[in-house]
């Protein structure tokens, strides 16, 4: 038997404000929408791809993410290449978002993957990185990888 992420289910607490971050800033489609006052959710992925959903937001928190509870510790998302990582960072500057370190960093002292790390509206911790092109970025932390901590 053999396992694959399907899709990654988020709580939101604003479905419109989260659907706004997900779609107008990382550039995910809508795949499909539940607008019931108590069960609001969106499915996201690739309006060019299989129509399978990557994301889906559930409005159903009551509270920000808390990365002291069990649970979701980060979301990485991948690109091809370290360019589209600094595309994605100058568009999430321009939205205010709240980063974790400042701009493309290395996974660890010496690796070609690195990205960026931030957080979505609601708090949870996202990474966007690319499996090369990190090599001359530093690590933050020395004794740990990047994503771990943060």
């Amino acid at each position: 038997m053999t396992l694959r992420a399907g899709h990654i289910g988020l709580n939101v607490t604003d479905l419109d404000r989260s659907l706004a971050f997900y779609r107008d800033v990382l550039g995910f489609g809508v795949l499909g929408e539940g607008k019931e006052d108590e069960r609001r959710y969106a499915f996201l992925g690739s309006l060019s791809g299989d129509g399978r959903p990557v994301i889906t937001l559930w409005q159903q928190a009551a509270t920000p993410y808390d990365k002291g509870h069990a649970g979701l510790h980060h979301l990485a998302l991948e690109v091809d290449t370290i360019e589209q990582v600094r595309e994605y960072e100058t568009a999430l500057r321009g939205y205010g978002v709240d980063f974790a370190y400042d701009g493309v960093v290395a996974h660890r002292e010496g690796s070609a993957s690195g990205g960026i790390f931030f957080h979505d509206p609601d708090g949870t911790r996202l990474e966007i990185y690319a499996p090369s092109g990190a090599e001359e970025a530093t690590a933050p932390v020395i004794a740990a990888p990047t994503c771990g901590f943060f």
